[in-house]
């Protein structure tokens, strides 16, 4: 049975779209990516992320937060203070797109 909620105010979708530097796959990517887990995982509104690879070899980062200001928030300080990663070595920086929004309506399997 799937269960309708109710419109989610705050609730929000970050999406950055990307292709990974020369050589790279998207193990590497993850593996580069440790220390971004554990600053998110710090971060104020941060509720999951997901990482995927499209067939062409593009990836998708997913990350759900409690607000477009919280999410955007941690956008702008992510680059100074997480400048030392590994991963920012590991995106072609001019393939990437990022967009943060407002969910509207949500759908979840009921338990």
């Amino acid at each position: 049975m799937i269960e309708m909620t109710r419109n989610r105010e705050r609730e929000a979708i970050e999406i950055t779209t990307f292709k990974l530097a020369g050589g790279l796959t998207v193990k590497d990517f993850i593996a580069a990516n440790v220390d971004i887990d554990e600053w998110l995982d710090r971060q104020p509104g941060f509720r999951s992320r997901r990482i995927a690879e499209l067939e062409d070899g593009s990836i998708i980062d997913v990350l759900i937060w409690d607000s477009v200001a919280m999410g955007t928030d941690a956008a702008e300080r992510i680059m100074v203070e997480m400048a030392d990663s590994p991963v920012h070595a590991a995106i072609d920086q001019r393939s990437v797109v990022w967009r943060i929004a407002q969910v509207r309506h949500q759908t979840v399997r009921a338990a």
